[in-house]
């Protein structure tokens, strides 16, 4: 198979990437502390996730 004969240019690189932008973590309020923590992660202050203790502080 034959190979590209030019490269692209930066341009026609860059307007391909904008869609690739990096998106900021999901927190949420922990219910048992009221800390923010990751969604779907147990709390890293009290270590509750759905309601159980999950690990020991």
């Amino acid at each position: 198979m034959p190979n590209p004969l030019r490269r692209f240019s930066s341009s026609r690189r860059d307007k391909r990437r904008t869609h690739y932008k990096a998106t900021p973590m999901q927190t949420t309020v922990c219910p048992q502390c009221g800390s923010m923590k990751l969604s779907h992660a147990a709390c890293p202050e009290c270590g509750y996730y759905n309601g159980r203790l999950v690990i020991e502080k």
